[in-house]
């Protein structure tokens, strides 16, 4: 005879007995078990976030300074499109008063030059919800991917699922240049990573009450969906937009004509032409006109020269010498690096054109046979000459990464 595995009640004594693949649970020891799992529920921390307008601009920047080395104006916008933000969410009423708009942010620059690092130094300083999504994951909705909720799922999830919370959040959609149209030219085929995602973002980036699926995945009719108000949602978008320059440039070529066009181009910083990027730049890349209009704050991050990527590689606070520093100090090893190995490894990732990430890919090559076998031996120190740098270098095939 059937039996509770919890209780011992029959199946004659009890109104449902619950098969399992090893035993039975009856419909009271169910009952009772859902009881104590809200009870726990209820015990957990949720997520609070805490007081909105916490910091000022200058306060903002000055700890990314901390962790980002240069790029000041991009600093300087996200610390006020951040702290205006904030301000927005503090607006009562707007019946007689102005209403604020958001302030969405699209962030242009070269690979390795701190895009994501500026994102993910903002979400260390604020508490509130944040989360990072890549846009090249992205489909229209009925095709192969992610649909475009999935942004807003993984928002309510960083949330602990407080819709309030989350709602005052902040979403990193990275590789926002993946997006751009494929082509002009229209196509028996559908774009739908391209600008059929542009088209779903414009809904979540001006403010629309989207339903999403609290799991993640494939919408379908019969799921449990939570509705979000993406209103005061501050969206940050960034890219690399591999390529721009040379529509910048072509702008700026036929901007004006005749004797004052010569005068013009010598002020033109040909090496940095991302600092004249302006929103036409975009659309003449790929992104369409209505999605450029909802992200009305435009900057850009200056390409790393080498002051730059020297200072990144000793000075912020998990700069990446000092990461290697503590990896091998919880290994009881004292890593100690000389000078002249740093400016040897800021001048191959300049030769290697691999921004910041160079650097750490660098410093790796350079110390991973240590890291294999110092562990477990008695060595309580490790030097890095520049000789042994160079020997690490040459004999492995990281040539194989330098730019054609």
């Amino acid at each position: 005879m059937n039996k509770c595995s919890f209780c011992g009640k029959t199946n004659k004594e009890t109104s449902l007995l619950i098969e399992g693949e090893t035993g039975f649970i009856c419909k009271t020891c169910t009952e009772l078990a859902y009881a104590m799992v809200e009870q726990e529920n209820k015990k957990m921390p949720k997520f609070d976030p805490g007081p909105i307008t916490r910091f000022k601009p200058a306060e903002i920047k000055k700890f990314l300074d901390q962790y980002v080395i240069g790029q000041e104006d991009a600093k300087k916008y996200i610390s006020v499109a951040v702290y205006n933000h904030y301000k927005r969410l503090n607006q009562v009423s707007f019946v007689e008063d102005v209403e604020i708009e958001k302030s969405n942010i699209i962030l242009v620059g070269e690979t390795g030059t701190g895009k994501t690092l500026l994102a993910r130094t903002i979400a260390r300083m604020l508490n509130v919800p944040f989360t990072i999504v890549d846009a090249t994951i992205l489909t229209e909705a009925g095709y192969v991917g992610e649909d475009i909720e999935s942004l807003l799922t993984r928002l309510l999830q960083v949330a602990d699922y407080n819709v309030d919370a989350a709602e005052k959040g902040i979403v990193f959609i990275d590789e926002i240049d993946k997006i751009a149209r494929k082509s002009d030219n229209p196509s028996l085929t559908r774009d739908v990573s391209g600008e059929g995602v542009q088209q779903g973002l414009l809904k979540l980036l001006e403010g629309a009450i989207v339903n999403v699926p609290p799991q993640g995945g494939r919408k379908h009719p019969d799921q449990p969906t939570i509705p979000i108000n993406t209103k005061d949602i501050l969206f940050i978008c960034g890219g690399a937009f591999d390529g721009i320059e040379k529509k910048i440039a072509s702008r700026l070529n036929t901007r004006v004509v005749g004797y004052y066009a010569s005068r013009e181009k010598e002020k033109i910083d040909k090496d940095n032409l991302l600092q004249y990027i302006a929103p036409q730049d975009l659309k003449a890349f790929g992104l369409i006109p209505e999605i450029i209009g909802r992200l009305p704050i435009l900057t850009y991050l200056n390409p790393l020269d080498r002051p730059t990527l020297r200072r990144i590689l000793t000075e912020p606070k998990n700069s990446i010498v000092k990461q290697y520093q503590k990896l091998f100090q919880m290994d009881n090893i004292k890593l100690a690096i000389d000078k002249d190995v740093y400016e040897y490894i800021v001048d191959k990732a300049i030769e290697f054109k691999l921004g910041a990430r160079g650097l750490r890919s660098i410093c790796e090559t350079i110390m991973i046979d240590d890291m294999f076998d110092l562990p477990g031996k008695n060595i309580s120190e490790l030097n890095i000459s520049l000789d042994y740098a160079k020997r690490k270098i040459e004999k492995t095939n990281i040539v194989l990464l330098k730019a054609s």
